[in-house]
């Protein structure tokens, strides 16, 4: 059996935690707890092209907040 985390021709959520972490995710599968839509069923390029537009700080936001007022 193959990765459907690879099926090039097939669709795809884009997934995002309240930690604003992405995740691409098989149209197919049971959505994981904890986990709301961003993007519904899309090609895969959709979807990783949204990843990647709207993914831009990997840091997970309970990470991110705090050092936001930081200067260094």
């Amino acid at each position: 059996m193959s990765n459907p985390f690879d099926d090039q021709d097939g669709t795809f959520l884009v997934l995002v935690n309240d930690e604003d972490q992405y995740s691409l995710w098989p149209a197919f599968a049971q959505r994981p707890d904890g986990w709301t839509v961003a993007l519904d069923e899309s090609p895969r390029d959709t979807a990783l092209a949204y990843i990647e537009e709207h993914w831009t700080d990997m840091r997970p936001r309970s990470l991110r907040e705090p050092s936001a007022g930081r200067t260094s």
